[in-house]
C-alpha cells in the first residue's frame, strides 16, 4: 500500500468514526496511487483496500483527493469543475460529502 493510500485511509477513518449511517460501498480511485474503499455496512464505517461491488466510484488525482480530505476542496466544486468524476448513485456520492 502507498504511504497516499495509508495516510487517506486515516484521515477517512478519522472523518467517519462518529458514523453509523452510511450504508453504502464507496470506491475511491486514486489516480497513480490506487483505491481505497469505504464500507459503509460496517458501524463505524471503515476505509480499507477490499475489492468489493462499490455503489459509486469517485474518481480524482491525488492532489485533489488531498485537497477534499483536508477540507481545502469543497467535493461539490471539485465535481462542478471536473477535477472529480463520479460513477454510478449520485445519492451515495452526496451522503459522503455531508460528511468529508
Amino acid at each position: 500500500m502507498s504511504q497516499y493510500i495509508q495516510t487517506a485511509k486515516e484521515k477517512l477513518n478519522e472523518k467517519l468514526a462518529n458514523e453509523s449511517n452510511l450504508d453504502v460501498i464507496i470506491k475511491f480511485d486514486i489516480e497513480d496511487e490506487g483505491v481505497l474503499y469505504i464500507d459503509g455496512t460496517v458501524s463505524p464505517p471503515i476505509a480499507t483496500e477490499e475489492t468489493r461491488e462499490p455503489d459509486v466510484t469517485i474518481s480524482a488525482d491525488a492532489e485533489t483527493m488531498k485537497d477534499m480530505f483536508s477540507g481545502t476542496l469543497n467535493p461539490t466544486t471539485a465535481y462542478m469543475t471536473g477535477k472529480l468524476r463520479i460513477e454510478g448513485d449520485m445519492s451515495a456520492a452526496m451522503k459522503l460529502a455531508q460528511i468529508v
